[in-house]
């Protein structure tokens, strides 16, 4: 019993010692490859684009004349959200431009800033344009696409299983954001 007591006070009175410094979080290291980019042609009647070869569509259920599908990152645990719609009346471009336009800035309350960038391609008819939302977003990246007559599309990053933290997706999210440029640069309308 003697020693018990010894040895407990010994390791109480050398185990504390002043230096001590919580160590900062960690995050996993991310191995990123360098994209390749296929055509995606055969899924979709109305329109064609570039993807990354490590990527996958995801086409969802029939939604009358929409087209829902997910742009799909198994390694990276992320997808681009993707949806078109048939635009009827130059009235139908307003309300569905300002609807997507009222989507983005819902993220205002935890964005640190928002930032458009414009893409015009009039040659093919597709004129774009890439939100980038700062902070702490579920949606870091944003986009629409349209020939301003008869398409819309839209798109939106999403990291589906994590906590938003800018400072851990920031690589990931830069890597997304390569290949959506490559995709609205490559994007092409199959009719008119």
């Amino acid at each position: 019993m003697k020693y018990l007591f010894l040895f407990t006070l010994s390791l109480f009175l050398f185990s504390c010692s002043g230096d001590y410094s919580p160590k900062p979080f960690g995050y996993f290291r991310i191995e990123l490859e360098e994209p390749v980019y296929n055509e995606c042609t055969d899924s979709f009647s109305l329109f064609s684009f570039n993807i990354q070869q490590n990527s996958a569509i995801e086409i969802l259920p029939d939604r009358t004349k929409e087209v829902w599908f997910n742009i799909v990152y198994p390694a990276l645990d992320a997808k681009i959200y993707c949806s078109y719609l048939p635009i009827q009346s130059p009235g139908d471009l307003v309300k569905i431009s300002e609807d997507s336009r009222k989507f983005v800035y819902k993220h205002v309350i935890k964005a640190d800033n928002i930032t458009e960038q414009p893409y015009f391609d009039p040659q093919n008819k597709v004129y774009a344009l890439i939100y980038d939302i700062d902070g702490n977003v579920a949606t870091p990246i944003q986009f629409v696409i349209t020939d301003s007559i008869h398409h819309f599309f839209k798109g939106s990053l999403l990291y589906v299983n994590s906590v938003p933290n800018q400072d851990s997706t920031a690589l990931v999210t830069e890597y997304i954001r390569k290949d959506i440029k490559e995709m609205i640069s490559s994007f092409r309308w199959k009719r008119e």
